[in-house]
């Protein structure tokens, strides 16, 4: 959610609060539920950011494998990440242009890789990349290990979803089934034991 709509939202929360609630003890509570709104909408992300750390989710390792077979190819770093960068397309692609334009440019290694930090798996993809530049290690054999350890973190990312959907498919069943196992098995015994204790008085 933008910013110029978030604090607005929050505010009428908050005010909703204050006037249900009523009294000082309102005015607090509305208080603490515009700056708490505030908060929590602060961190959700707009659709499309999500959209497009998906699509990065899944073409980050790929990206990888593509760009180690290019620089096992004989490619310069920075040709091979415009090449793959303009092949791949996207968030991933756009971001490897860049890497690739600012290498050419003569950008330092851990400027020109800083460009994958904001996608998810790219700060550790722009360390491993500026780690064998800066240590002369063969690129494309640290691009093949960041490949495998992102099809694993993106395979625990899917598996943790799945769960989630999970449990967030039961949680409206036990909001309804807990209101009536209450009324029906704890209200009745309830009112049978105050009747008990009355009729012995």
């Amino acid at each position: 959610m933008s910013a110029w709509l978030r604090w607005p939202v929050a505010v009428v929360c908050g005010l909703a609060v204050a006037v249900f609630v009523g009294g000082p003890v309102g005015l607090v509570a509305g208080i603490g539920a515009a700056v708490g709104g505030g908060l929590a909408l602060r961190r959700l992300e707009p659709a499309q950011v999500r959209r497009e750390r998906a699509v990065a989710r899944g073409d980050l390792p790929f990206a990888a494998d593509l760009l180690a077979a290019t620089l096992r190819a004989g490619a310069p770093p920075d040709r091979a990440a415009l090449v793959v960068g303009e092949v791949l397309g996207g968030p991933v692609g756009l971001r490897l242009a860049r890497v690739g334009r600012a290498l050419r440019l003569g950008a330092e290694p851990d400027a020109a890789w800083a460009h994958l930090a904001d996608l998810p798996g790219g700060p550790r993809f722009a360390a491993a990349a500026t780690r064998s530049a800066e240590h002369g290690i063969a690129l494309s054999r640290a691009l093949d290990r960041q490949a495998a350890d992102l099809r694993v973190a993106k395979a625990a990312a899917a598996e943790a979803a799945v769960r989630r959907v999970g449990v967030l498919a039961v949680l409206p069943v036990g909001l309804c089934f807990l209101p009536a196992f209450v009324l029906v098995g704890v209200v009745p015994v309830v009112v049978a034991i105050v009747h008990d204790v009355l009729a012995a008085l």
